[in-house]
């Protein structure tokens, strides 16, 4: 069984205390942290650009997830990088939907920063097969559990089909790949989710302005996941 874990998503958290609840997670072992970037356009929300992104970056030592729900990202992939720094892990993702060239942005995010994970996101409504043609580039794919846009949707149950045709397309081409959850994942249904390897939790895990809640969510989280993959 692969060893599946919890990505803390900052979308759910006190947005004017973002550095002490992504210090929060981090210093109770969080290995990661995932950081939603919507423009009003792509999605209608509007969160953060890529000074938010800078700024916890010089707070925290963990490598970020940076899940990039824009309209054709290509012009501020550089900006995003050169944000996020260069912390072994790091993760930049893009939507397969938001791109008319996918090939050619993940080529300039590989030819700015060679050592970042490429990801790739599908909506809930997006077929695996889109991915085909990008496999080789691609190095995680994060598969959409609600429709994107807003925090505390429930999971759509038909998405995680997806996991194993993901895991079924890249092996046919010779290749691994991270899988990604976003969206309505909770302790509850926690059991089902295993064969990702990343889940991301947001209000699951930050209770907004209460940062011990914040610590006593993300511990009980933890531990069931624990539970759920001792062997």
């Amino acid at each position: 069984m692969r060893r599946t874990q919890i990505v803390p998503s900052v979308l759910a958290a006190d947005f004017g205390n973002m550095a002490e609840e992504a210090l929060n997670v981090a210093g109770l072992g969080a290995s990661l942290l995932h950081l939603d970037v919507m423009d009003g356009h792509f999605v209608p929300s509007i969160t953060f650009g890529a000074s938010m992104v800078e700024a916890l970056r010089k707070k925290l030592t963990i490598p970020l997830d940076v899940h990039l729900m824009v309209t054709e990202p290509l012009h501020l992939i550089p900006d995003f990088l050169k944000a996020m720094g260069e912390a072994e892990g790091n993760i930049i993702t893009v939507h397969q939907e938001a791109c008319a060239d996918l090939a050619g942005v993940l080529q300039k995010i590989h030819e700015l920063q060679p050592s970042v994970i490429r990801g790739v996101s599908i909506k809930p409504g997006t077929p695996v097969d889109v991915l085909e043609p990008f496999v080789r580039e691609t190095d995680l794919v994060l598969l959409m559990t609600v429709e994107p846009g807003a925090g505390g949707q429930k999971l759509i149950p038909e998405t995680l089909e997806k996991i194993g045709q993901v895991r079924s397309l890249f092996a046919e081409k010779g290749k691994d790949v991270l899988i990604e959850l976003d969206g309505g994942v909770k302790v509850s249904n926690m059991h089902e989710l295993l064969d990702a390897d990343l889940l991301v939790m947001g209000s699951a895990v930050f209770a907004a302005g209460n940062p011990e809640k914040t610590r006593e969510n993300f511990r009980y989280c933890q531990e069931k996941l624990n539970e759920l993959t001792r062997t």
